[in-house]
């Protein structure tokens, strides 16, 4: 077959105008076919991050906006393979003008010992964590954050309550960076228990839990839900990654939409790759006859014509993977409620994989025309070329 190369490659760029407008629709549709495969690992297969793995939220089983009394905290600690129990509650509000969409990132109340507890793998200098421990209106930012808003150590940093009917006026202690957060502000939960009424103070939203073993998670989370299954408000202990991915349902069914998607995009490709295959071929009867005549086999000449389609589809795979990797680069720029977005990128299985379905598809599109080509008698194939 290598030695068909030269020709297959040749004969692949003859018709130059449609060629290329054909490699350039592989290419759009295999960078939108590698983003989507991109975009399900993120969401769906990718490793949880370092420290991840140990960790659950307990929320209330009805909605995360419901809340659940503050002594479940304790009860919570004493399961076996629990190591600590941060609360952590979203606290919202408004950070200058609303109307501006950079002006929103996470902001959670967090009792800081406890969360660098929950959060061993967090970076950040000791001098910032004594300031964030100690006082009270102190807050620390990842690194991301603060510089997306040109923040410095002791930045004033004011916060007007929705959700919590209480302003709050922080000072930035510093940044600290995680491999499970982007753009978030932790301060302190008692800061804000200050200014709520006393039937608020005693809810929590959520707590992070970490585990003493990845193993010990799903048992630890079983025996959570059960120990409050009787109780006003009941729990939902999943994961962290499970808890991430549950703001995707809200969307529907992501899987099923994604794998749509990749249907219709590789439907596509195969009638666009098919027809042009189909053209080629037709007005190439006449030098089917005369390679047969010279002495070349049915056999050799489908591998000759099979060879073609896959050139022309490996070109536009290779140049649409080029492109998906554009795309998540831009992608990882925005802000993500999923970790794993913020690491989107092409990697080489996803490359290697749309890669194949690009060369699948067009060896597909273009067996019917070859197998009709390398079949036809030769004084057929010279007579109707006419």
């Amino acid at each position: 077959m290598l030695r068909y190369f030269p020709l297959m490659f040749k004969n692949s760029l003859r018709n130059r105008r449609r060629s290329i407008l054909t490699i350039a629709s592989i290419a759009f549709s295999l960078c939108l076919l590698g983003l989507l495969f991109a975009l399900y690992r993120a969401m769906f297969l990718a490793p949880p991050a370092p420290g991840q793995e140990l960790r659950l939220v307990v929320r209330n089983k009805v909605s995360l906006t419901q809340s659940m009394p503050a002594s479940y905290e304790a009860r919570i600690r004493q399961i076996p393979g629990v190591k600590e129990a941060s609360p952590w509650q979203w606290f919202g509000g408004t950070y200058k003008d609303n109307r501006d969409s950079k002006n929103f990132f996470a902001r959670f109340g967090v009792e800081p010992k406890k969360f660098f507890g929950v959060h061993p793998e967090i970076t950040i200098d000791p001098e910032v964590k004594r300031k964030f421990e100690t006082d009270r209106r102190a807050a620390i930012a990842t690194k991301d954050l603060a510089e997306k808003h040109n923040w410095k150590t002791g930045e004033r940093i004011n916060l007007v309550g929705d959700i919590f009917p209480t302003n709050l006026e922080l000072t930035l202690a510093g940044t600290f960076e995680a491999t499970d957060a982007s753009e978030t502000l932790y301060f302190n939960w008692d800061y804000v228990r200050e200014g709520i009424s006393a039937g608020r103070k005693d809810q929590m939203g959520a707590w992070q839990v970490l585990a003493d073993s990845a193993d010990s998670v799903p048992r630890i989370s079983k025996e959570i839900d059960a120990m409050f299954d009787n109780s006003p408000a009941q729990t939902k202990a999943e994961s962290e990654q499970a808890f991430a991915l549950s703001f995707v349902s809200f969307l529907g069914n992501v899987k099923v939409f994604l794998m749509s998607i990749v249907g219709a995009v590789t439907f596509t490709i195969l009638l666009v790759s098919g027809n042009t295959m189909a053209m080629s071929v037709r007005e190439r009867i006449r030098e089917v006859g005369i390679l047969k005549t010279l002495g070349y086999t049915p056999s050799a000449i489908l591998t000759i014509i099979l060879g073609e389609a896959a050139v022309i589809s490996a070109i536009g795979g290779a140049i649409g993977i080029v492109m998906a990797q554009g795309l998540t680069a831009i992608v990882r720029q925005g802000p993500a409620f999923i970790q794993g977005m913020k690491t989107l990128s092409i990697t080489p299985e996803v490359a290697v994989l749309s890669l194949g379905i690009a060369v699948a598809i067009g060896l597909i599109s273009s067996i019917v025309p070859a197998w009709g080509a390398s079949r036809t008698p030769i004084l057929e194939a010279l007579k109707n070329a006419g």
